[in-house]
């Protein structure tokens, strides 16, 4: 019988500059409709969102047709995919040293660490982040990685699968989950309301984790996926000529919502859950969540701080959350997370905290 497995600890990382309330600014003036700058202004005020941080932008640099210290965003000219791939490889591995600092491995725990999982949907290049984790921490050369593409804001459920999957077949080895998005590389010049509010949502961010058998953190009880029929158009991603293009539908909470609460008694378990690791997409997605399986006021403030804190980080975010209500939870609390992306698909991981405190 295959033992159990835990995610020990987690950290998290972002750039310093907050450009939120830059991008706010910048995004106003590029909509040319008085009635989109108008709605588009009072959705900044309802989204939730304080603060969202780009190593693209530099506090105290930015005017009214200049947000960002590349000039890479200027009227007529946005740049080409391949600059912002140029960029993502100077900045991602900058960003992921950072969470990996924090999550401070012992000379033990490296020597343990046979597998390193990356999720990304906002850059590549090769040799990639998983060469550049290896060579940082001075991993053995023979260690196995694995790399999560494009799968979007629920790929770290899909890396935390994949790890446990992992440590039950090699129960000695551990596993490094590194999760690292650099969303505001793609902004698009747009005069779609839609398309320029989806931009208002994403901000970078990274965070790396310990997967093993030692009794530490949470154990990762189960995985399940639940993808929603007839919403595939509902969340698109795809590379185009000036960057990546997204498509993210205003219905995506409602069928997310309907989704939940169809399937309802599978997450709640009569009451005995207590612990949710809501993956932030949106204050409306939170919001269609907790009416859904009809949560308590409270249940999903770890989501919305880091919602308030850091926007939506694709992949990275959910990992966010649970490193944020590790640090208050109990020991033996039962909890579910999830995050929902392209597909449309809920990903889904029911947890216990652990005995000993992470």
């Amino acid at each position: 019988m295959a033992g159990k497995v835990y995610l020990e600890r987690i950290a998290t990382a972002t750039f310093d500059s907050d450009v939120h309330d830059a991008f706010v600014g910048y995004a106003h003036g590029m909509l040319q409709q008085e009635r989109s700058r108008t709605l588009f202004l009072r959705m900044a005020e309802r989204s939730g969102i304080a603060a969202r941080y780009s190593p693209l932008f530099v506090d105290g640099t930015h005017g009214p047709s200049d947000v960002d210290a590349y000039g890479l965003y200027r009227a007529g000219s946005f740049p080409a995919t391949a600059r912002r791939m140029e960029l993502y490889k100077q900045f991602a591995p900058v960003l992921m040293r950072r969470a990996l600092d924090r999550l401070a491995l012992s000379a033990e725990e490296r020597q343990r660490i046979r597998h390193v999982i990356v999720t990304s949907c906002t850059g590549f290049y090769a040799p990639g982040l998983d060469f550049d984790a290896v060579d940082y921490l001075g991993l053995d050369a023979s260690v196995e990685r694995t790399m999560i593409g494009f799968m979007g804001c629920y790929a770290a459920m899909n890396a935390l699968k994949q790890a446990r999957h992992i440590v039950r077949s090699e129960p000695d080895d551990s596993v490094l989950v590194i999760n690292l998005e650099i969303c505001t590389l793609h902004l698009q010049e747009s005069q779609d309301l839609g398309e320029v509010l989806s931009f208002l949502v994403f901000g970078d961010g990274c965070a790396a984790s310990l997967v093993s058998g030692r009794e530490s953190g949470i154990e990762l009880e189960s995985f399940r996926a639940i993808r929603l029929e007839n919403t595939a158009d509902l969340i698109t991603w795809d590379i185009g000529d000036q960057g990546f293009d997204m498509v993210l539908s205003g219905q995506v909470p409602t069928a997310v919502g309907q989704a939940l609460q169809a399937h309802r008694e599978d997450f709640v378990r009569g009451g005995t859950v207590r612990l949710w690791a809501v993956h932030p997409g949106g204050r409306s997605v939170l919001d269609a969540v907790e009416e859904a399986l009809a949560l308590p006021a409270d249940a999903l403030k770890a989501s919305r701080e880091v919602l308030r804190q850091f926007g939506n980080m694709s992949s990275a975010t959910v990992m966010f959350v649970l490193e944020s209500m590790l640090q208050t939870a109990g020991a033996g609390e039962r909890g579910c997370a999830m995050a929902f992306g392209p597909g449309l698909t809920a990903e889904t991981m029911q947890f216990v905290t652990a005995s000993k405190a992470v």
